[in-house]
């Protein structure tokens, strides 16, 4: 089997195993590291059964890019004060990771990515305006389980699953954590300049995929399958 074959292959016995238990089943977790993932990347999964996935450096604090956007869109729609205008400002954000609508949420909530934060509990995210701040895959896996677990009727997941194919500024949006199967909504994110990074989060049936890059979206996207890799060996040998 080739490598291209094997990790789709992994990656769809991955999406199986994190998919939301059978009643009655045993939820007993599972925590494994995952080593195959090269230290370029910091990579996270987890699962609403408890299931928990990380690199070693899955807590450090990289720039968090436009997954801050999911922080500061999540404020505006739950706490904002502009109604309908938060809300289209916060769709752009997300479907089409629009940093001129990212700016004026931000302008109107310059304390929102620290605010949630503290709500969440994400211990390694920091900073105030949205493109300067840093966060870990750990923390952005926290919060989008907290968003499957308990807020299951938020605007962001629907967005995010409805991502636009091109970003606001012609990047593609079809790369990475999105290329996992059995995702159901992911967001993307780049580096405008100085070194490439690149990262992307995406949720399925019950679970979530985290990876942070420094490097382009080819080996980002490797990186992801690396981790997923891991993890479905993992479960399949844990079972």
């Amino acid at each position: 089997m080739s490598a291209r074959l094997l990790c789709t292959a992994l990656a769809v016995g991955l999406s199986c195993a994190l998919s939301a238990p059978a009643a009655g089943a045993d939820p007993a977790p599972v925590t494994i590291a995952t080593d195959e993932v090269p230290a370029r990347t910091a990579f996270s999964a987890r699962t609403l059964r408890g299931d928990n996935w990380g690199s070693a450096n899955e807590n450090e604090p990289r720039a968090a890019l436009s997954l801050a956007k999911l922080y500061l869109v999540d404020y505006a729609v739950r706490y904002g004060t502009h109604g309908e205008m938060d809300r289209a400002a916060g769709e752009r954000a997300i479907r089409f990771s629009d940093d001129a609508a990212a700016d004026t949420l931000d302008a109107a909530y310059p304390d929102a990515v620290a605010a949630i934060a503290a709500e969440y509990g994400l211990t390694h995210t920091g900073g105030g305006y949205w493109g300067t701040s840093t966060t870990s895959t750990a923390d952005v896996a926290t919060f989008l389980l907290a968003k499957l677990g308990t807020d299951r009727d938020s605007p962001i997941l629907d967005w995010m699953a409805d991502a636009a194919p091109v970003a606001a500024d012609g990047t593609e949006q079809n790369w990475g954590t999105a290329q996992v199967p059995g995702v159901q909504g992911t967001k993307w994110a780049w580096s405008d300049t100085g070194i490439s990074e690149v990262a992307s989060a995406s949720y399925g049936a019950g679970y979530v995929v985290v990876a942070n890059t420094i490097g382009d979206t080819g080996e980002h996207t490797e990186d992801v399958f690396a981790g997923v890799g891991a993890a479905a060996l993992e479960v399949t040998n844990s079972r």
